[in-house]
């Protein structure tokens, strides 16, 4: 008898094992395919989605494409909510991208449905030579694409091997009869595993396996099916804790389009498992790709019941997440190449309309750097870096634009302006070059463990406010033409410079009394040389504006 609960506790052991073995090979099999597909696509998947989201239809296209690139719905998700935080897109586009990526994480389901489980181990050692023997970097994001597909079908078959025993364990049997006859069992059961595994691809790929060995029927596998839909939208969600409120409402989307979807498949079930049991015997389908048509279906079905609906699921979402988002527009507003053509004293205001845009990029990404620096809150440090993204974005479409205007006839007053325009721009983008290293230094002392007194802090403080001060006198003496402001900026500069010799003997002092440790000192020092360089740069604005550069 013992004995006997012996071999029981053996098989278990190794059921359990074989299950999350396999699943953590089919899981790193997912991530190192999409890796050497995004790697094959290059720096593109970003540009996939800013350019070809001209409209929700778009949307879709872009988001099917890049989830394909990608393998993973919720890695598109995370990128779209990105863009739209960042200005680049809309909520109703992005709406249409995220139905895009549920249909393009169909695509895993399919590819496991095309039974090679057996040529796993040959695959994987394709890929390996592949990763081993070339140097070609096309060849190598090539083995890797290859080598992870293997691995992932090498992760399903012992997936598949330690769920074999499941057959003679009455409580899965009776679990399996209970979804059959609820399919609210079903969906729920989906749901939960999926957001423990976090990710829909390997809960469907065991569906597959569960169903093609006869494990579980159609009857309860649709409802699972349902449920690992809803729970791929957890990713997303967890995201976007924390982040903008478009970043919150584009995750919310994602659940309310999955939620809708299952409550209408629920509702239609019967028809839409006669539909699939249809599909397998017309098409002689094997039980892998019969799931795989089901959840091809149930998806594109979903999006194309619910695209006529974009505008009422952001309306939805609007009023669920209320609030204005304080949304960084990294796009270019005034640079439209049509004025050149026309006049270039009208191009050359356009472009300066920008560059003051990037000024006040620049004194909020300074201001953020501030918070980060007193409150050590990451969101201050997230939006800093956000800024300086976008002041480097308008960094090089104002440049280009100007480069365009100096082919044109210009006086002698507008070719000065162009030129006080052009090092303006490259004054703003060093100012967002510095607070970035002032984000960094902070992150260092963050991760290091490094204390700062605080008197410190304090004299970080003053020197902070009268940086910002002066940066938001710059950026005004040069869009009012204020050269009286602009000869404020001057003295204030001089007071910077004063400050930052102060301080620097101030905190020589602390550490030679033991006050500061020298980590301390390098993070203070190093910061406030980053803001007497920025005082540097408004000074040079100011001369811009005074006429005194050349």
């Amino acid at each position: 008898m013992n004995e006997g609960l012996k071999i029981l506790e053996i098989d278990i052991q190794k059921m359990i094992f074989e299950f999350i073995g396999g699943l953590g090979i089919f899981l790193f099999g997912i991530k190192y395919m999409g890796d050497g597909l995004q790697r094959s696509a290059g720096d593109k998947l970003r540009d996939i989605l800013d350019k070809f989201t001209t409209n929700p239809f778009m949307g879709v296209l872009a988001g099917i494409i890049v989830t394909v690139l990608i393998q993973s719905s919720s890695g598109t998700t995370v990128i779209t909510v990105g863009l739209v935080s960042a200005g680049f897109m809309t909520l109703r586009q992005a709406i249409g991208v995220i139905m895009g990526a549920n249909i393009g994480t169909t695509v895993t389901a399919f590819i496991i449905g095309i039974d090679v489980a057996e040529y796993a181990l040959p695959i994987i050692f394709v890929g390996a030579i592949m990763l081993f023997f070339f140097k070609n970097k096309q060849i190598h994001s090539l083995g890797q694409i290859v080598f992870g597909f293997g691995t992932l079908f090498f992760g399903l078959e012992l997936m598949g091997s330690g769920m074999k025993p499941l057959r003679s364990l009455q409580a899965f049997h009776d679990l399996t009869v209970s979804m059959s006859d609820n399919p609210l069992l079903g969906v729920l059961v989906g749901t939960i595993f999926t957001v423990v595994v976090q990710s829909s691809s390997a809960t469907i790929g065991i569906l597959q396996e569960l169903f093609g060995q006869g494990l579980i029927d159609i009857k309860a596998a649709l409802p699972v099916l349902f449920g690992d839909n809803i729970g791929t939208t957890i990713t997303a969600v967890l995201a976007s804790i924390g982040a903008s409120i478009a970043a919150r409402r584009a995750a919310l989307t994602h659940v309310i389009f999955n939620l809708i979807g299952t409550a209408i498949f629920m509702i239609f079930l019967p028809l839409f498992t006669n539909f699939i049991q249809f599909l397998q015997s017309t098409f002689g389908l094997n039980p892998e790709m019969t799931i795989a048509f089901a959840h091809g279906s149930f998806n594109i079905t979903n999006t194309i019941i619910q695209f006529p609906f974009i505008a009422v699921l952001a309306w939805i979402v609007t009023k669920l997440i209320p609030g204005e988002d304080s949304m960084i527009e990294y796009k270019a507003k005034h640079l439209d190449p049509i004025f050149i053509e026309q006049s270039s004293s009208i191009a050359l205001g356009q472009a300066k309309e920008e560059v003051l845009r990037m000024g006040k990029f620049a004194t909020l990404g300074l201001e953020e750097a501030n918070l980060y620096q007193r409150t050590y809150s990451q969101k201050h440090a997230d939006t800093s870096m956000q800024l300086e993204d976008a002041i480097n974005n308008l960094d090089r479409k104002i440049t280009d634009y100007l480069i365009l205007i100096s082919r044109s006839e210009m006086s002698t007053a507008e070719s000065e302006e162009h030129s006080m325009l052009l090092d303006t721009v490259r004054d703003i983008e060093r100012i967002g070059d510095h607070f970035e290293n002032v984000v960094e230094l902070v992150g260092f002392q963050l991760t290091n463990k490094v204390k700062l007194t605080d008197s410190a802090k304090q004299d970080l403080e003053d020197m902070f406010n009268l940086t910002i001060q002066t940066l938001k006198d710059a950026i005004t003496s040069l869009d009012d033409k204020d050269t009286a402001l602009a000869t404020t900026v001057l003295k204030s500069e001089e007071q910077i410079d004063k400050m930052e010799r102060t301080l620097r003997k101030k905190h020589i002092l602390r550490i030679n009394e033991g006050q500061c440790s020298g980590s301390a000192g390098i993070v203070f020092v190093d910061i406030i040389s980053n803001l007497e360089r920025i005082g540097d740069h408004c000074v040079n604005i100011a001369e811009a504006v005074l006429g005194y550069r050349n």
